[in-house]
């Protein structure tokens, strides 16, 4: 069996992640992880033109 990697998270990073998350109305931040970091964030929003 193939042991667990740990992801880490920097500060940082973390700080940036939650930063999208608080900027974002509507839509979806999504963490992409390569061999147990990350390494990119991407930001989907939508902008609702009526109620």
């Amino acid at each position: 069996m193939e042991k667990e990697k740990k992801t880490t998270i920097s500060k940082q990073q973390l700080e940036t992640i939650l930063e999208q998350i608080a900027q974002t109305r509507y839509g979806s931040v999504t963490v992409i992880v390569q061999d147990g970091k990350v390494i990119q964030v991407e930001k989907h929003e939508k902008i609702r033109l009526t109620k």
